[in-house]
């Protein structure tokens, strides 16, 4: 038999409202469906079998929204299920995930703790790329100081095994990476961190021959390096820190661009080809403006071990994050 296979499903429903709470109260149903329970439906999460509740979450966090999921899981499935019902199946693979996350996280900081991770004595030729990033996200709830900002810290792991390397029609270089894993946290770094290192640990680290942790060079993320990956190499994002070169030139020149522009691209340009001693020499006679973010001199003083781009660029290192690979 080909096609879809159409039924139809026979609802009892009390007749009054007493049985109904009755029903709700010893139950918690609101009707009976003989064909489920012939068929053991009923003993299922949500009336439905795991790769159903599988699909249900795939094609949630592929939308815009629960009724966008709905829709596009009728067109796909010829089935309806409310948005609703979308909404707490997604809830409800997605803690399920989450939680195994956290035991897998939690076993392979205590194996770090306790020294008993192995490594092998011969490792690939490769490079395995560790990045990680913090952000202020705004959710629905408040906490107790009455505000719904949290923050999200996420992370990216991949190789140069699965990097796709070709020149385009203007001869220049692009990349694509064919596979590579995510891992996000709302909370604090001493929770991120195991995250980040369980899945450091499941796409190679200790396997490769070389490893290096891209950042923006914030201060948790060195000393999770230190903790962590200590024999990573750790790169200041070169996207980061033209940023606030950029920043910097644009507060002390008042905003002028004929004047922050030139400065800025040649203090780039500088960094770029490892000659932040000059730099730090220019910026020990310009005051920090009061009003800006950003203090220059101590964000490159604190990262001096992380910039040396000439150096990472002869290795063949990416100096940018996932802002700079190229995805067609």
């Amino acid at each position: 038999m080909n096609g879809w296979i159409s039924y139809c499903r026979y609802v009892l429903r009390p007749k009054s409202q007493a049985d109904a709470d009755a029903l709700h109260y010893t139950e918690n149903i609101n009707a009976v469906v003989p064909l489920d329970d012939y068929l053991c439906v009923t003993r299922l999460p949500f009336k439905m079998t795991p790769e159903t509740m599988l699909n249900v979450a795939f094609w949630a966090q592929n939308q815009g929204s629960y009724q966008e999921a709905e829709d596009a899981f009728m067109r796909a499935y010829k089935i309806k299920i409310n948005d609703d019902t979308i909404r707490r199946v997604t809830n409800y693979v997605g803690n399920r995930v989450f939680q195994r996350d956290c035991e897998l996280a939690e076993e392979a900081y205590q194996k770090l703790c306790a020294g008993k991770l192995l490594f092998p004595n011969k490792q690939k030729s490769g490079v395995l790329y560790i990045e990680t990033d913090g952000a202020a996200l705004n959710t629905r709830s408040k906490d107790k100081n009455n505000s719904s900002w949290r923050e999200n810290k996420l992370g990216l792991v991949f190789s140069s095994d699965n990097m796709k390397t070709w020149i385009d029609k203007h001869g220049e270089e692009q990349h694509q990476i064919k596979k590579r894993e995510y891992v996000a946290y709302i909370g604090g770094v001493t929770e991120f961190k195991k995250h980040l290192f369980s899945c450091s640990l499941k796409n190679g680290y200790g396997l490769y021959e070389k490893a290096v942790l891209l950042s923006d060079g914030a201060t948790w993320i060195r000393n999770m390096r230190e903790e962590l990956f200590p024999d990573v190499q750790q790169i200041l994002d070169f996207y980061h820190l033209s940023e606030n070169v950029n920043t910097f030139a644009k507060y002390y020149f008042g905003m002028e661009n004929s004047q922050y522009s030139p400065w800025a691209n040649k203090v780039c340009h500088l960094l770029k080809d490892s000659k932040w001693p000059i730099v730090l020499k220019m910026l020990e006679k310009m005051n920090k403006p009061a009003s800006c973010p950003i203090d220059l001199y101590v964000y490159i003083n604190n990262n001096m071990n992380c910039i040396d781009y000439a150096d990472y660029i002869k290795k063949g290192y990416f100096i940018t994050d996932f802002h700079a690979i190229n995805e067609p």
